[in-house]
């Protein structure tokens, strides 16, 4: 999947953009390791982007999970990560979690790509149900999840722990098919 925006794009993972995947990683390393640590640990050098970025390749292949990374036109950084994950395929239900660099915060390209991947999860892969967990401290990615429609569930109790934390409550969104 390709969408083009006027600033940005939206691509699926490919091996092309593993070494972009490290260098976003490392530059954004304090703003990943609360939220997306598993990620950032993947990243870290060349080599461990390479066998992230094959895994990633073939889970989206196979339907298992789909990564997306957004990039700059002019310049072709890569500036964001979404993911399309926890799909369970009989529950026609996923989980979206997404990243922004700190160079493009604010700028609403996150909340515009969300609405786009979540149109293609709901009417190309015919999910019914898309989730989105998210701190009650990240407050942009709350705005994001509302933007898009997805309204407040419920509280998590204790839905994530970041390295060397205490296990966070998460706060719950979703949004529902109506078609």
């Amino acid at each position: 999947m390709f969408i083009e925006f006027e600033t940005y794009y939206l691509d699926a993972i490919h091996e092309k953009y593993a070494w972009r995947i490290c260098d976003f990683c490392t530059i954004n390393e304090e703003r990943l390791q609360r939220f997306f640590p598993k990620t950032l640990e993947q990243n870290l050098t060349p080599d461990l982007s390479t066998y992230f970025v094959a895994r990633k390749v073939k889970a989206f292949e196979a339907k298992e999970e789909f990564l997306f990374v957004l990039k700059e036109k002019e310049n072709h950084t890569l500036i964001g990560l979404v993911y399309l994950k926890n799909l369970d395929w009989t529950k026609k239900q996923g989980e979206l979690a997404y990243c922004i660099g700190y160079q493009v915060e604010g700028k609403g390209y996150m909340s515009q790509t969300i609405k786009a991947i979540s149109t293609w999860a709901l009417e190309d892969l015919e999910l019914k149900t898309l989730q989105i967990i998210v701190h009650k401290s990240n407050l942009g990615s709350i705005r994001v999840a509302q933007k898009c429609g997805y309204i407040w569930k419920k509280v998590l109790a204790q839905a994530h722990t970041p390295p060397g934390e205490a296990p966070l409550d998460m706060e719950l969104y979703e949004l529902n098919y109506e078609g």
